[in-house]
This record gives structure tokens, sequence and C-alpha cells, in this order.
């Protein structure tokens, strides 16, 4: 009896041990160093970007000549929320002949916004099945 509460603790141990293990993620196009090094402002063209740093995540709404890569890493613990271990944000501005014309990180402050289980409240009347029922009796066609 005892050799079998032993092997069921052990079997236990082994089985949750690996949910605390943290789980990383990579999520968008974090951009290795030497991928950048060959982007020079007023040399490179779009194609040359295009070729070392592949398509931009975003570009910006108002000027299409702003590509941004976004990328960062997560990590999760357990039943914990996801935590942000690495952020990066490379922007890379062309002038009108697809030249780069600025070119660099950005400084990329996030909030985490924790998830709110809780329902939105709405206004109105609060009915019970009856006067459901009984309050659309007239409502429809009376054909």
């Amino acid at each position: 009896m005892k050799k079998i509460k032993i092997a069921t603790a052990i079997i236990l141990i082994i089985a949750i041990l690996p949910a605390c293990t943290p789980v990383q993620n990579v999520r968008g196009n974090l951009i290795e160093k030497d991928r950048m090094v060959d982007i020079k402002e007023g040399i490179t063209t779009r194609r040359d970007v295009l070729m070392a740093m592949g398509s931009p995540t975003t570009r910006s709404a108002f000027n299409r000549d702003i590509w941004y890569y976004i990328g960062k890493n997560t990590e999760k613990k357990g039943i914990l929320d996801h935590r942000t271990t690495n952020q990066q944000v490379v922007k890379v501005a062309f002038n009108k002949d697809g030249i780069v014309e600025e070119f660099g990180y950005i400084e990329a402050n996030s909030n985490d916004i924790p998830i709110d289980k809780e329902k939105t409240k709405t206004t109105g009347n609060k009915t019970n099945l009856l006067q459901e029922f009984f309050g659309n009796l007239g409502k429809f066609n009376k054909q």
C-alpha cells in the first residue's frame, strides 16, 4: 500500500512539473542586428531593405513611405499572465526616390493591460421568462 502511494506521488509530480516550465513565444518580426548592418541612410534602397529585413510588420497610416518592424518575446509561467521579456520597434523612412532617409530603433513603451473577466454592464429592463413570453404577444403581424 505504501509503494502505491509513493508511485502515485511520483506520477503526480512528473505530471505537474512540465506545467511550471515557462512557455516562450516570439511575436512579430524581431530583427537581428547583423541583418541591419548594411542599412545606410542616403544609400540603401527600398529593395535592399526588403532583402535584408523582409516585409515590414506595418506601414504608417499617413505616410506609406514609413515602415515599422515590430517584434517582442513573451513568456508565460504556469497559470500566470504573459509577460513581455523583450520588445523592439525599428523604423525605416524612405524619401520620394525610395532611398532610406531615416533608420533606427524607436523606444517602445507598451502597457500590459490585464484581462477583466467581468461582463459589461448594460442598462434596460430585467425580465423573466414569463414577462418575455407575454410581452411579445400582439407585437407581430396579425395575419
